[in-house]
């Protein structure tokens, strides 16, 4: 694995592209994007107000836990927003749950990064070009990718 860029956040166009699957929630169609990405409710970590960002599920277990990765590393904000407020919500389909955030060590998010690419290899080379790594396919390539990559785990609070 190499690492040939350290790209922020999306501005411009590329934000407002980005926004467009919280819409999807917003009309009551979420459900359309499946399991695969849910809408995350946060607060900011400065302002207090209510801030809500579509990710992708890297993994989900039957407890309803759901693994997320800060593709842009630690200074995107909802990943600051999280470790600063890890008591939130999110929205899977319909469902909407009640979460704890907490972050995951280094290890097992490379092992996490490593089974997200053997699930979906175009996918997860794709998403190693965005975060700016240059990868060539291998287990130890992702295992790399996914040391370098800020994983939260989002499990159910009951509340």
């Amino acid at each position: 694995m190499k690492v040939v860029s350290e790209p922020g956040p999306p501005a411009g166009v590329r934000r407002t592209l980005a926004r467009l699957p919280i819409g999807l929630y917003r009309a009551h169609l979420g459900w359309l994007l499946g399991g695969r990405f849910l809408l995350l409710h946060h607060r900011g970590r400065k302002s207090g107000r209510p801030r809500q960002v579509v990710l992708e599920v890297v993994e989900h277990s039957p407890d309803r836990s759901y693994v997320l990765a800060s593709g842009f590393g630690t200074k995107s904000d909802w990943y600051r927003n999280l470790l600063a407020a890890p008591d939130t919500t999110a929205q899977v389909g319909r469902r909407v749950l009640a979460v704890h955030a907490s972050p995951i060590g280094v290890d097992e998010g490379a092992e996490l990064m490593a089974r997200y690419a053997g699930r979906h290899p175009r996918a997860g080379r794709a998403l190693c070009k965005l975060m700016g790594f240059e990868v060539d396919g291998s287990r130890a390539d992702f295992l790399a990718a996914g040391r370098r990559i800020p994983f939260v785990r989002l499990s159910p609070t009951g509340g």
